[in-house]
């Protein structure tokens, strides 16, 4: 059900009302995604952990042999990325069709998986070295395809916290330029500006705090949303079922 917002106006991000809240909760999750890609393009070797496409192109330049991109890491990201697909593929299962109980166990996971990561940074063990690299692109990319599964089965319109390239689409071809009506501007306007955001915050702390810094703020914003999450194991509210 779409709340009334007023005649000509574009219904705000919360007026979404079969959607519950998760769209804060996942507005939470794509700032994490521009936080820890920021995390694995600049200390683990040009490599994302959430952006696929992104890590399909480096792939691609790195068989190609330009500098600085390399194929292991990249295929390393994408293997785990799908590992952590399939594992939201079956906790959903587990879930059943309750979109709260659902997010409670993905944040769960999630909360394992980059505490891990948060943890290995804090071990003695030489960050230069490859299986430092390699363990730490693993556990945050297999949270990170955890993620996206999650997001593509709670089904909230533009908000697959890692992906916004068909976000943008939508809000260029939707445009009024483009003849459109501006649907779910509001929306898409405030899921593009929270990626950015995260992507801003992750590179200024590696920069200035350094890696595990920048890990325990993506921990901290997790576990957050675990807790939040957590309230809604048993919600018997409409928005909780298929969307």
């Amino acid at each position: 059900m779409l709340v009334q917002s007023g005649a000509g106006r574009t219904p705000l991000l919360w007026e979404y009302r079969q959607h519950g809240p998760l769209p804060i909760f996942l507005l939470v999750l794509t700032f994490v995604t521009g936080l820890v890609d920021a995390v694995s393009y600049f200390k683990l070797g040009h490599v994302f952990v959430a952006n696929m496409t992104g890590n399909l192109v480096f792939l691609g330049f790195a068989v190609a042999d330009a500098a600085d991109f390399s194929v292991s890491a990249s295929l390393v990201a994408i293997c785990a990325f799908l590992i952590g697909a399939v594992a939201g593929g079956r906790l959903g299962q587990a879930a059943g069709q309750h979109r709260g109980r659902y997010l409670a166990y993905a944040a769960f996971f999630k909360i394992a998986l980059i505490g891990a990561a948060f943890a290995l940074s804090l071990a003695p063990i030489d960050p230069r070295g490859g299986l430092f690299s390699y363990s730490l692109i693993t556990l945050l990319a297999a949270a990170m395809g955890l993620q996206n599964a999650s997001a593509r089965r709670l089904g909230v319109p533009d908000l697959t916290t890692t992906v916004l390239t068909l976000t943008l689409t939508g809000l260029a071809a939707d445009s009024a330029l483009a003849g459109g009506s501006n649907a779910y501007v509001a929306r898409r306007l405030v899921a593009t500006v929270t990626m950015l955001a995260g992507a801003v915050v992750g590179a200024f702390m590696i920069i200035h705090a350094g890696l595990s810094a920048s890990l325990a703020l993506a921990l901290a914003l997790q576990v957050a949303n675990g807790i939040g999450a957590s309230r809604l194991l048993s919600s018997s509210e409409s928005w909780t079922g298929s969307s």
